[in-house]
């Protein structure tokens, strides 16, 4: 019988033959053993509620019986082909049926992919150069992506500042970068830059909200203009509604990247357009010259459809998206009535489906002015949320369908230990 290693010796072992000693996604001091339900459990057998459902896949909670059922249904049939399945192609329906700019779509194995290939796209139908991205957005790990996501220097837009080693100048030199909510500006880059093939935004920026009228005045300047508009729905697709930010805000951009939900939990990304835009993906219709090349292992993966299939189907019955709002609405009147009653100045930031609290009184709209007053208030509260039990990322909560009478108690204690200790911190104590 194997001897069950201890979450320290599990960390030990991380750190002789991982950088950092984790996968470079999450802290590394924390080692997930299991999940079920709205539940996860460390090495040491710790239980806590989760709130970073593997940052967001997991709408339904973990294990989940029927889409555990469709997986293990494909498994005996086949995991990979690297060609065409029955799955993948019921799936490529399912996301055509409800999302609105999408007639077709091409997989991918990760948002990151979808991403980097929603921009490629858009310069091949465009013919032009130059992208347009917000300053803290996130799309991923390619070049063009890691442009101002995370900038520590505050450098006039719309210069772009790498996050990375190793990008070379030339590719900051055909990226743009604006403040979030800001049309003024963007009109003024795109009347300056006639060679903008795209503007890429998620329409809602990691946790901060489009002002009012905002994404439908990105949607005119980019017609005005000829330039493509990309959500990215890697977050938002199938959580903000069914039909994604485009549903909820009444938003139809030229092509959207979708990710996490449509995989149930696997590895499977997608991006989407009307099939003139998708058709440089087919060489026999726009010729060598014109042709998106793009090909990937796991792409259309049929255990990965399987898994996204049934959990589109679980989301499309009735009450679901009601319920998962009512959920989220539950955290945050716990958050905003314990801070409150604290005197703790705060926002909560996002949609009920997504969202966190900013230490801050006041209003968060860019990357620029959501940040904490005192970013060791937000440490300590996270701090405390996770030793009394309740998992989630030092940025976002994500409420799941999963969620349970017992676990709102828990989190609401857990919440009210947090804010005792900010104070108890604050005054010295």
């Amino acid at each position: 019988m194997q001897k069950l290693l201890t979450q320290s010796e599990w960390i030990e072992r991380a750190q002789a033959v991982l950088p950092a000693g984790g996968f470079g996604n999450f802290d590394p001091g924390i080692i997930i053993a299991r999940g079920q339900g709205s539940r996860v459990w460390d090495e040491n057998d710790r239980e806590y509620v989760d709130y970073l459902i593997g940052s967001g896949p997991m709408l339904l909670g973990h294990g989940h019986p029927e889409v555990m059922e469709a997986v293990l249904e494909q498994l005996p049939k086949g995991m990979t082909f690297f060609a065409n399945n029955s799955k993948g192609i019921e799936l490529a329906e399912a996301i055509v049926d409800a999302v609105a700019c999408c007639e077709q779509v091409r997989f991918v194995a990760s948002g990151g992919e979808a991403d980097m290939y929603a921009m490629r796209l858009a310069r091949a139908y465009t013919g032009r150069t130059k992208i347009l991205k917000f300053e803290g957005g996130y799309h991923g790990m390619s070049a063009e992506a890691q442009m101002s996501l995370a900038p520590n220097a505050r450098v006039n837009f719309p210069q772009a500042v790498p996050d990375s080693a190793g990008i070379p100048q030339g590719v900051a030199d055909q990226m743009l970068i604006a403040p979030y909510n800001d049309l003024a500006a963007v009109e003024m880059l795109l009347a300056e830059n006639p060679d903008v093939a795209a503007i890429i935004v998620e329409p809602l920026q990691r946790i901060i909200p489009a002002l009012p009228g905002y994404l439908q005045g990105l949607r005119r300047l980019c017609t005005r203009n000829g330039v493509l508009l990309i959500f990215d729905e890697i977050v938002t697709g199938f959580r903000l509604a069914y039909g994604g930010a485009q549903e909820r805000y009444g938003v139809t951009p030229d092509i959207c990247t979708l990710g996490k939900i449509i995989g149930g939990g696997f590895p499977l990304a997608a991006l989407g357009a009307s099939a003139e835009i998708m058709k440089h993906f087919d060489k026999s219709v726009v010729g060598a010259a014109d042709w998106l090349m793009q090909l990937g292992t796991l792409s259309g993966n049929p255990v990965a459809s399987a898994a996204g299939l049934k959990t589109m189907e679980v989301l499309r019955r009735d009450g679901a998206y009601a319920q998962l709002r009512n959920n989220g609405e539950q955290l945050q009147n716990m958050l905003s009535s314990a801070l409150t009653k604290a005197g703790l100045a705060h926002q909560i930031c996002g949609d009920e489906t997504l969202f966190d609290v900013y230490f801050t009184g006041q209003a968060c709209t860019d990357y620029r002015n959501a940040r904490h007053d005192h970013p060791a208030v937000n440490e300590r509260f996270n701090q405390v949320l996770r030793d009394n039990g309740v998992f989630k990322s030092p940025g976002k909560l994500y409420p799941s369908l999963a969620l349970t009478a017992d676990d709102f108690e828990l989190t609401s204690q857990a919440i009210r230990r947090a804010v005792q200790s900010i104070g108890e911190m604050q005054s010295g104590a």
